[in-house]
């Protein structure tokens, strides 16, 4: 594999070469990054231009120049990388700028990507096992809607009605008494739809679920949960049930006792029981290691309770049960952010609203010690563009998704798992599922390589300073070392994707081989 990846990488070290020479020359010929100073009319303009002049070294040709900055860039493999000054930004230090706008369009890109992955896989997936059904042409039709729609007029009714309008709800949250059977309705006729079987089978469903649903939402108006979001004992004991059932219907089955007593013992008593203690660790935690450290601790809870229930199957079952465990860190980083929702909402502007339409963080909350309270206001400020990009990419990965199973689904392999005896959910997630993702992960990798380069229409309608912002920044003044920053860090990323993506070939599927 370490040979694979070292000939990859030497093999695109010339393109990369090729491209940036390319790219450099005809950014420097594109038009002049002084045109501003040219024009204007300060007493000390000649001055600065005769300056900048000198720095950005113009007296010399782009064909000779770039290697200049060639120089300056290979510093960056010894830690010593001077990429030079951006016009556009002040004259800062191109690394500084870079790095501030990746850290925050990797917030922005990486949340949106994952959500699009797993409800895109999800939804396909389900489409695929009820084709031609009336669930699959409606997610058909929806997913087209969705797929056509320009990115920026989504944003801006997101920011309208998920945004202002929701404000407004949580201004005043009441709820009309007629919109709770109606909800219930809904939901019962969405998760019946999604489930399927028999009659019998989805009117239980229907009733079980749309009574779940109508119930949950009267419970949470009664309660003032909208006035005062919080999670508490009772959300980590609703959570982690949920998610102790989701794992275990995918991976082990509902019939299967010993893996049941696992998932409840480490997916849903763990997290529950921890959650008193870790109240302190997380009062004095202000860092990413507590979580991960939360993460750990629960993983390795799960791996050793399904370890010990396994019996044959030990190594599967430690892997499955670990990885529900783990994911109750969730509910258990949410509880500590709600619980700074009163403090957040006297903070932040009252014009404004909980839910942010605009920026990427509230300068108050920036000064102050409190890492929950600022990962609270990084989740309001993400959640409207997340959702933009989120809805667009859910689109093709649930029609990417759906047409892969199909096509699984239709080989011998798969006829020869079902006349075996095996059961359905053992076909599709153990047969059908990971052939199926092969084409996805292709999609998936440079989908996420090529939105590291920046959501341009997205971040300007929510006015979030990304990679997308540096983008339009570099070429509307002609800021060559801006730009080729820009293309450094999205044409080093696409190749690593590029690799990433002939890696999990191989782990998808045992017979790719990596040599």
């Amino acid at each position: 594999m370490f040979s694979f990846v070292a000939r990859r990488l030497v093999a695109t070290l010339l393109v990369l070469l090729v491209a940036s020479y390319v790219v450099y020359v005809l950014t420097a010929v594109s038009g002049d990054p002084l045109a501003e100073l040219r024009g204007s009319r300060d007493p000390d303009a000649q001055a600065k231009i005769a300056d900048l002049a000198n720095k950005l070294d113009l007296d010399t040709p782009p064909v000779l120049r770039y290697f200049t900055w060639l120089g300056g860039a290979a510093g960056c493999l010894v830690g010593n990388c001077d990429l030079g000054i951006s016009v556009a930004r002040g004259e800062l230090p191109v690394t500084e700028v870079i790095a501030t706008a990746m850290g925050s369009t990797l917030q922005l890109v990486t949340a949106a990507t994952i959500l699009a992955i797993l409800f895109g896989v999800a939804i396909g997936m389900t489409t695929a096992l009820r084709q031609y059904s009336g669930y699959d042409y409606t997610v058909t039709f929806a997913t087209f809607v969705f797929y056509s729609l320009p990115v920026f007029w989504v944003a801006v009714l997101l920011k309208q009605y998920g945004g202002i309008a929701f404000n407004q709800f949580l201004g005043d949250p009441v709820i009309p008494w007629w919109f709770i059977p109606i909800f219930g309705l809904a939901t019962g006729f969405i998760l019946m739809a999604v489930v399927g079987g028999g009659l019998a089978t989805r009117i239980k469903t229907f009733l079980f679920t749309g009574l779940a649903g109508a119930v949950l939402l009267l419970a949470l108006d009664l309660t003032g949960w909208f006035e005062e979001p919080s999670i508490g004992i009772i959300g980590i004991i609703l959570f982690s049930v949920a998610n102790a059932l989701i794992v275990a219907s995918l991976t082990t089955g509902l019939r299967d006792k010993p893996a049941l007593i696992a998932f409840g013992i480490a997916a849903v008593g763990a997290p529950v029981a921890l959650w008193f203690p870790f109240q302190f660790l997380f009062f004095f935690g202000n860092a990413w290691w507590t979580i991960a450290l939360v993460a750990i601790i629960l993983v390795v809870i799960g791996a050793v309770v399904g370890w010990l229930f396994g019996g044959d199957r030990r190594a599967n079952l430690a892997r499955v049960v670990g990885l529900a465990a783990g994911l109750g860190t969730i509910p258990l980083v949410f509880d500590q952010m709600f619980q700074r929702w009163a403090t957040y909402e006297a903070i932040i502007p009252l014009s404004s609203g909980v839910i942010s339409t605009i920026g990427s963080s509230t300068p108050a909350i920036d000064r102050r010690d409190d890492y929950w309270l600022q990962m609270l206001d990084s989740l309001t400020h993400m959640i409207l563009p997340t959702l933009t990009l989120m809805l667009i990419s859910l689109a093709a990965y649930t029609r990417y998704s759906r047409a892969s199973l199909l096509e699984v689904m239709n080989q011998d392999y798969v006829r020869t798992a079902r006349a075996k005896g095996l059961s359905e959910r053992v076909v599709v997630m153990r047969h059908a599922f990971r052939n199926a993702m092969i084409p996805i992960a292709t999609i998936i990798a440079f989908d996420f390589g090529g939105l590291i380069g920046g959501a341009v229409i997205t971040e300007t309608v929510f006015a979030w300073k990304g990679m997308g912002a540096v983008f339009s920044d570099a070429l509307a003044r002609t800021d060559v070392n801006l730009m080729m920053g820009f293309f450094l860090v999205t044409g080093v990323l696409a190749v690593i994707f590029n690799i990433i993506a002939d890696l999990l070939y191989s782990a998808l599927d045992p017979r790719i081989r990596v040599s």
